[in-house]
């Protein structure tokens, strides 16, 4: 018996949200009409977090959230509120960090129980319908909470009060006096002893770090290229590259349209969940270009071609911009749009199946619950060699099948695409695109580069008076106030655009930005930076994130974004600010590298120093352009015809009818040379100089 409900959801632009527009639960989405009537009614708020791509918020909305039963019970007792986490991260933060302190694990969807001033006081993450995997029932639980809050309201407050001061203080890092320059932390010796933290935990037979369920950690892996760019440690390198090869080779890359699914669920990198976000994809792109510029090998150039190109075909909106992520489930099952049966594979490719099957690892039995996820097992100059076959035929043969199976797949029900544009994640994408165009010498990514940030601007920023954006944008409407993740990754950005275009209009506007988010995001007594805007009203509390997680903290990248650009403007307070963020939270980077490897990344820089590079000259685009082909991670480039006394690095620099190359370092400049040859032999006999 089928029942047409509607709930106000319905009125949402977010996917996530629109999902659940026809559960017969009262949803309403977090806002001042759900909060005043729990206070009126003083009921408990229960607050149901997710994301449109998460496999297990499907599920438990299919057992539970659809149960007309169910929902009766929570209608009746709760004031029930929908969030997309991607929509309103500072949500999200809040209150898993209460969970988590609640009962020591997180992950979504995220179900939390709050007083009706917004408090937290009980939560989990997945409950079954019946009990299960040692986990208390939705209705259990729902009874339980309804009971202990109609006969032990004071108790629950007070525990809320607890927990809200316990998240309250483990946000006041930071807060002990630090020296403004602890410089004994900056050493070689501690670099060392990151990337030694790093490969303690390394997998060096399948790559990657940890046990399953598998994360790619982007950032570890720069650190480790870094590390080895600075040091010649040859296990940092070799773990990096393996690292990216076995995930290359795995299921959780997608052979057929590229892109890389989130994590992988085993060891081997085999069974992804099938969801492809966009940041994760922009993260992967950027230490692609770091292994192609290293190595020059050609898989890396071929992956960061079939990514973009899977983003540009799969992800990008007609007006500009790209969407957040695909379904890891379409047709109600998870991967359905991604697998395939041996059958169907001889049917497409006939006299070629054979030797594609045993390639990409496909079977009559399956490697992944009776399908096949295509993986390598065998690199192609092994597998040619044994059969025999020359590669570069093999090579033709497998991307001719690819292609075959791409426009048959195409024909499939696709999962649910969530289109909804977010400028952090756009802003992530941006500085992915300059790193390929830098890397591969290619226009057209220069050009989507571009055209992306124009777009960004116009559809996210709010006026032209002021600096401040909407986080989120979807059909013309942009909503709720930009995050601190969100300037950060614009900020850095516009300086990797200013890099590869030469276009001082991208610097002035970082400038801008970063005295704005300076402005109304930070903690004056720390120098950190808060997640949301002081003006912002509508959470309990302000947090302040460091951990580079699934995506770099905006801590971190700010004190990136302060330290690049007080070389550039010359603005010591800015990199007084750097300092002293990275320097408090030395000791934590130095004992948990993985978790801080951003950061990380920046203490190798302050530890070997920055090189100030400049071209100038009529002919400096060409000279640049060779210049960004290289891997150079400690540079900070600009570029232009002549000197510019708004910018210190190019000020008097008029070099006459030659192109000048100049290596400084503190604005102290040695003798020009006219090639990128030239200038690279002068930095390797001087890398070594100590300023």
């Amino acid at each position: 018996m089928s029942h047409n409900f509607t709930n106000r959801l319905i009125k949402e632009s977010s996917p996530y949200l629109l999902q659940h527009a026809h559960n017969p639960v009262n949803w309403y989405p977090w806002g001042d009409e759900a909060l005043q009537k729990a206070k009126a009614e003083n009921k408990v708020i229960l607050v149901s977090i997710g994301y449109a791509a998460c496999h297990w918020c499907h599920v438990m909305e299919k057992e539970s959230f659809e149960n007309e039963a169910v929902a009766k019970q929570m209608n009746e007792n709760f004031i029930n509120i929908k969030i997309d986490r991607e929509e309103r991260p500072d949500l999200d933060h809040i209150y898993m960090d209460a969970v988590q302190a609640m009962t020591g694990s997180g992950g979504w969807p995220l179900n939390v129980f709050l007083t009706p001033e917004a408090k937290p006081f009980y939560g989990g993450t997945y409950f079954p319908p019946v009990n299960a995997y040692n986990r208390a029932s939705w209705t259990e639980t729902l009874q339980g909470i309804t009971k202990a809050w109609n006969e032990r309201k004071n108790e629950i407050e007070s525990q809320a009060e607890n927990l809200l001061a316990h998240i309250q203080q483990s946000n006041n890092f930071g807060n002990i006096a630090t020296p403004a320059a602890n410089d004994n932390l900056f050493t070689k010796e501690n670099c060392k002893l990151i990337a030694e933290n790093i490969l303690k935990q390394a997998d060096t037979v399948w790559g990657g770090f940890g046990k399953a369920p598998k994360f790619p950690q982007t950032f570890t892996i720069q650190y480790l290229f870094q590390y080895h760019y600075f040091t010649g440690d040859a296990a940092a390198l070799d773990q990096a590259l393996l690292s990216l090869n076995k995930m290359l080779e795995g299921g959780i890359y997608d052979h057929v349209g590229g892109g890389f699914s989130r994590y992988s669920t085993d060891a081997e990198w085999l069974a992804p969940h099938f969801e492809k976000m966009l940041y994760d994809n922009a993260l992967l792109l950027n230490i692609l270009c770091d292994a192609y510029q290293i190595t020059k090998q050609k898989k890396y150039e071929r992956a960061i071609r079939e990514i973009i190109d899977f983003a540009v075909r799969e992800l990008s909106d007609t007006a500009g911009g790209f969407y957040a992520a695909l379904d890891a489930d379409s047709e109600g099952e998870e991967g359905k749009f991604y697998v395939w049966s041996k059958a169907e594979i001889q049917q497409i490719l006939g006299l070629d199946a054979d030797v594609f099957c045993e390639f990409y690892d496909i079977t009559e039995k399956g490697n992944w619950e009776g399908k096949n996820i295509l993986r390598i097992l065998k690199t192609i100059e092994i597998f040619a060699a044994e059969k025999g076959l020359a590669e570069a035929d093999l090579e033709s043969k497998f991307k001719n099948c690819l292609q075959k199976l791409l426009t048959q797949r195409s024909k499939r029900i696709r999962p649910i695409t969530d289109d909804k544009i977010l400028l952090g994640w756009n802003a992530l994408m941006i500085t992915a695109l300059c790193k390929a165009a830098a890397a591969l010498g290619d226009e057209n990514y220069r050009g989507l580069a571009e055209t992306t940030m124009d777009f960004i601007v116009k559809a996210l920023k709010k006026n032209n008076d002021s600096f401040e954006c909407f986080h989120t944008y979807k059909q013309g409407i942009a909503k709720y106030p930009a995050f601190l993740d969100d300037y950060a990754y614009l900020i850095q950005a516009c300086i990797k655009l200013q890099e590869i275009t030469s276009n001082i209009k991208y610097l002035d506007f970082g400038k801008e930005i970063t005295q704005f988010v300076i402005d109304n995001f930070m903690d004056e007594a720390t120098g950190y930076f808060f997640f949301t805007h002081k003006n912002q009203q509508d959470i309990i509390l302000r947090k302040k994130e460091v951990y580079d997680g699934a995506t770099p903290s905006g801590n971190s990248i700010m004190a990136e974004n302060l330290y690049y650009l007080s070389v550039v403007f010359d603005n010591a307070v800015w990199r007084q600010i750097a300092d002293k963020i990275t320097n408090a939270l030395a000791p934590a980077i130095l004992r948990h590298p993985t978790s801080f490897a951003i950061w990380a990344s920046l203490l190798l820089k302050y530890t070997f120093g920055i090189n100030e590079l400049v071209v100038v000259g009529n002919n400096f685009p060409a000279l640049r352009n060779e210049l960004l082909l290289k891997y150079l991670p400690e540079v900070i480039l600009q570029t232009g015809t002549g000197g510019n006394s708004n910018f210190p690095m190019l000020k008097g620099k008029n070099p006459g009818n030659e192109t000048l190359i100049y290596w400084c370092r503190q604005y102290s400049c040695n003798a020009p040379v006219n090639s990128v040859e030239k200038l690279m032999r002068q930095m390797k006999a001087g890398i070594k100089i100590e300023t």
